[in-house]
């Protein structure tokens, strides 16, 4: 998979502003920080045909995929290439790396990022799992063994259905100006 870091893409985009850089972060990320020129395609609403077909005459044009730290992007420019189209390239370290390295960002609302909301969200079934287990029914306790291998399975695969699911949610659809068209 072809990749550059954050201060290479900077350069390219110096030398081509047309550059097209799409960020896969749920629309609350990208409202809170994003890279200046980046549109918003959300990762679960990614369709990569839709998307390469809605490219308006830059076909041969290459597309730069940025996230949060380069795991959704790396799993978007997969996608993008799986669907045929070889020239995509992931941008390393993400948005988190753009903004440590002085790079031009747009700033909004504070928003609970995705890794963070799975992290309570499972943290919180886990313990519900264990307190209905311990007080209503032993069989309760299947729901922190669930979660619990949940994520054994996310962190084997790198993929996570909570997080797909959780990005989902109203609060993370948040409009954004910026948010491209499916």
């Amino acid at each position: 998979m072809k990749s550059v870091n954050v201060r290479e893409l900077a350069d390219l985009y110096a030398k081509n502003p047309e550059l097209e850089l799409v960020d896969v972060r749920t629309p609350a990320e990208f409202g809170e920080v994003h890279v200046s020129y980046a549109k918003n395609v959300p990762l679960d609403q990614l369709n990569p045909r839709e998307f390469l077909a809605a490219r308006n005459g830059r076909s041969g044009q290459p597309v730069y995929v940025i996230c949060r730290s380069g795991q959704r992007s790396a799993m978007a420019a997969e996608r993008i290439r799986s669907a045929g189209f070889e020239n995509v390239t992931n941008v390393e370290g993400g948005t988190s790396a753009a903004v440590q390295s002085g790079l031009p960002v747009v700033r909004g609302r504070k928003a609970m990022s995705l890794e963070r909301q799975v992290r309570i969200a499972a943290g919180s079934l886990v313990v519900i799992g264990v307190l209905l287990g311990g007080t209503v029914h032993w069989a309760f306790y299947g729901l922190s063994a669930f979660v619990g291998a949940g994520l054994v399975f996310a962190g084997v695969t790198d993929t996570c259905a909570m997080g797909m699911m959780i990005a989902k949610m109203p609060w993370n659809q948040r409009k954004t100006c910026e948010t491209a068209k499916k």
